[in-house]
C-alpha cells in the first residue's frame, strides 16, 4: 500500500518561499514516477512538476525559473521548493505517484499567497 503524506503549506506573502515535502510510505520502484500538481477553487487540478522517466524534470510554464521539485532517495521523499510566490499560486497542494495501476494522492496542502 503506497501512502503519500505532504507537509510545508502555509501562508505567505508574495516574494516569498515555501518548501513542500512529500514522505512516501510503501514499497515503490522509483520516485520518478512522482510530481506535484495543485488545484485552486472552481479550476482543475494542474500539474507544477515532475520527473521524467529518466529522471529529469518538467514544469508548468507558469512556474518554471521559480520552482523546483527535488528528491532525497535515502528518505523516499520528493520536495518542492517555491520561490517568488505569487498570489495566483495559492491553491492545495497534491503529491503525486503513478504507476501501471494508477495514480495515488496525498491529502494536499494548502498554499495561500496574500499580495
Amino acid at each position: 500500500q503506497v501512502r503519500l503524506v505532504e507537509s510545508g503549506g502555509g501562508l505567505v506573502q508574495a516574494g516569498g518561499s515555501l518548501r513542500l515535502s512529500c514522505a512516501v510510505s510503501g514499497s515503490i520502484p522509483s520516485l520518478n514516477a512522482m510530481g506535484w500538481y495543485r488545484q485552486s477553487p472552481g479550476k482543475q487540478r494542474e500539474l507544477v512538476a515532475a520527473f521524467t522517466f529518466w529522471g529529469g524534470s518538467n514544469y508548468a510554464g507558469s512556474v518554471k525559473g521559480r520552482f523546483t521539485i527535488s528528491r532525497e532517495t535515502a528518505k523516499n521523499t520528493i520536495y518542492l521548493q517555491m520561490n517568488s510566490l505569487k498570489p495566483e499560486d495559492t491553491a492545495v497542494y497534491y503529491c503525486n505517484y503513478h504507476n501501471s495501476m494508477g495514480d495515488y494522492w496525498g491529502q494536499g496542502t494548502q498554499v495561500t499567497v496574500s499580495s
